[in-house]
């Protein structure tokens, strides 16, 4: 188990470094005005989105087998929450997802100053999800 709690710590890490990164790349590019900087950031968001997907897949492979290896978790009520709150940052990392195909396709839906509030959501998220996971509450 502390194998698995480890390698699902570190695919964690890799997941939050792009979801923290990848919406300030969004401000950016909504403030690009000219067609290298544009080209730049498109090129940098599909790569990192790539990068950090690969981090969302481990973390959710490496959580599910540590509930299969210890299933009792299920029924303490602390666990249902972080299930709750990682099924939020899997919206998360969707939205950006859907970000990245507006930037490449010359669409830019929002604002800076919206990408600057949208920016700070996985930090609640992993607030939450890192307390509950180490507090155990109820």
């Amino acid at each position: 188990m502390l194998w698995l709690k480890a390698f699902h710590v570190a695919a964690m890490v890799t997941w939050f470094a792009g979801l923290f990164y990848l919406p300030r790349l969004f401000v950016y590019h909504a403030d690009a005005g000219d067609w290298i900087s544009v080209e730049r950031f498109r090129i940098m968001e599909r790569r990192l989105f790539m990068i950090m997907s690969v981090g969302a897949i481990a973390t959710l492979l490496l959580g599910s087998a540590m509930i299969v290896a210890a299933p009792a978790y299920l029924k303490m009520p602390w666990l249902h929450v972080k299930l709750a709150l990682v099924l939020l940052l899997i919206v998360y990392h969707l939205l950006c997802f859907k970000f990245v195909r507006d930037f490449a396709h010359d669409r830019r839906t929002h604002s800076t100053k919206w990408f600057r509030v949208f920016n700070e959501v996985p930090t609640l998220l992993l607030l939450g999800i890192v307390i509950l996971a180490v507090v155990k509450p109820g």
